[in-house]
């Protein structure tokens, strides 16, 4: 494939499937008429910050310039309705990392520095075979310093530095400040932090995508002949939303279809403040006002995931050139979502499907790509790697392996979305505080959401109104259907299967259905 560049009973599965994944999985250089020699498989895993489904094609999106992610789902088995652990960066990451529920590893909020004794993927694996980098963004605390079972640490962020742990050392600088200066640009006060907007605003060559790309190049050029684990993340299309290709899709750009969704009295108070602030305040020098102005945003967004789509397609040719790609598993996703215009709203944090979906891709050599509609969860991401790379660990994981799905169409189950409040005291007993949080927020309110086989939808907020969808009628959430009724077993029913897996992974939060 060429690609456009610039340049728990879990445990017991895992134990079950290993003989099948190596079988399944004919990984090996291929070479002129000779058997390929069997080699332990590689994982190049790219991900995102929030990423909504809807900037792919194979999501529905054919205007956005993403010709490389296209191509890659093209190949792979593409989760339609890919659920996150939580609606923000470091509860989400945590999840995707260690394979545990935020309330679990926890990370239940911004900026909560991972556990040392909580296991990552690599560490899980456990296997000195594999050369390791973590490249990119972390936020799962002491950014730039190398960790968790990963030798080789590239960083792109100085912002985090104040939830550093103690004893770090504090004027450390991140890879991508340093691969500034050598571009030939001047630090503020000549040893100050290079901002986000700062990075936003160069041209694409100096820009943290093109910095990611030409490092995981690098990084495989280098380890071609042993196997490794490669995590590349990027920050886009996270704020600040703008980039250098802001005006790529100006004249083409669209606003969702639930963007005129007047959240009336039935749904979260605090959405409908939300919506209302971004109305009169807009985001940043971009006014909210208008269609127009909304129209404005999504092109710079989508002009994000653009300059994203660039740098992995230079990552995939690379792999590809060295004879790789039949080697590797490669997965594609991002931490969570973001609200982007629907029902005029926002960024992340919210019960709704923009903010909990997200992307999910798996190309596996000798599995042929396919899209799944069943709902699947994030939680299940770890467990899926660990069966794909037939890895021995003792680890009890809550989640399970998805091969049944794609390989057996054996549905898998409810998917549960946590939501918990910020003010969390970390394991160390210091608050780590830095959530972002607009003043109409409410404190302390929770929320657990359950989305069935049948794509039913229920949100059980704490000191909120609760919500209940039908996504197969009302895809875009703008009925609640929660207080009608009509509905109560249903809602029951489905409160009754949420408590059973809070009981199941040891969720304390009271939750049960409040009608008035």
């Amino acid at each position: 494939m060429k690609h456009t560049s610039r340049r728990n009973p879990s445990r017991r599965t895992f134990l079950r499937t290993q003989a099948a994944a190596a079988a399944a999985l004919t990984l090996g250089r291929r070479s002129r008429g000779q058997a390929s020699p069997k080699r332990k498989p590689n994982l190049l895993f790219l991900w995102t910050d929030e990423q909504r489904p809807d900037t792919m094609a194979a999501y529905g999106n054919r205007v956005i310039q993403a010709p490389n992610l296209n191509r890659l789902a093209a190949e792979s088995i593409v989760f339609r309705n890919a659920y996150v652990s939580q609606p923000v960066c470091t509860p989400a990451r945590s999840t995707v990392m260690t394979g545990l529920w935020p309330h679990t590893n926890g990370c239940t909020q911004n900026n909560i520095a991972l556990p040392f004794d909580v296991p990552t993927f690599p560490e899980l694996v456990a296997d000195s075979d594999y050369a390791t980098g973590y490249f990119g963004k972390w936020h799962l605390g002491d950014e730039v310093f190398a960790q968790h079972g990963f030798r080789e640490w590239r960083s792109m962020e100085d912002g985090y530095r104040r939830f550093y742990r103690e004893g770090r050392d504090m004027d450390k600088k991140s890879d991508y400040w340093h691969f500034l200066c050598e571009q030939g640009y001047e630090p503020p006060d000549g040893r100050g932090d290079f901002s986000r907007n700062f990075a936003a605003s160069r041209p694409f060559e100096h820009t943290k995508p093109r910095f990611l790309e030409l490092e995981a190049c690098e990084f495989l050029r280098r380890h071609r002949d042993e196997p490794f684990m490669l995590y590349v993340n990027f920050l886009e299309p996270h704020m600040p939303f703008t980039g250098p290709f802001d005006d790529l899709h100006l004249d083409d750009v669209y606003v969702p279809e639930n963007f005129d969704d007047p959240l009336d009295e039935t749904e979260p108070e605090a959405y409908r403040r939300r919506r209302a602030y971004y109305f009169e305040n807009g985001w940043g020098d971009l006014p909210l006002k208008t269609e127009d102005h909304w129209k404005r945003l999504i092109s710079n967004y989508w002009g994000l995931v653009h300059s994203v789509d660039r740098a992995v397609g230079g990552i995939l040719q690379t792999l590809e050139d060295l004879g790789l790609m039949e080697d590797t598993i490669i997965v594609f996703t991002s931490d969570h979502g973001d609200m982007m215009g629907s029902h005029r709203l926002l960024t992340k944090t919210f019960s709704y499907e923009e903010s909990e979906r997200v992307p999910w891709l798996m190309r596996i050599p000798g599995v042929r790509g396919q899209a799944i509609s069943d709902p699947v969860s994030h939680i299940d991401l770890v467990p899926t790697l660990l069966d794909l790379m037939g890895a021995e660990n003792g680890a009890e994981l809550p989640g399970k392996s998805l091969r049944p799905l794609f390989e057996e169409g054996r549905n898998p189950g409810p998917v549960i979305v946590e939501w918990n409040p910020a003010g969390t005291i970390d394991r160390s007993g210091r608050n780590p505080g830095g959530t972002i949080r607009l003043p109409d927020l409410p404190e302390g309110n929770s929320f657990r959401t359950i989305v069935t086989p049948d794509r039913w939808k229920l949100t059980l907020h704490t000191l909120e109104r609760s919500q209940l969808y039908n996504l197969n009628d009302d895809p875009g959430e703008t009925t609640n259907l929660f207080f009608r009724p009509e509905h109560r077993e249903r809602i029951r029913a489905m409160t009754a299967a949420l408590q059973a897996w809070q009981e199941t992974v040891g969720d304390t939060l009271p939750i049960e259905p409040i009608w008035t």
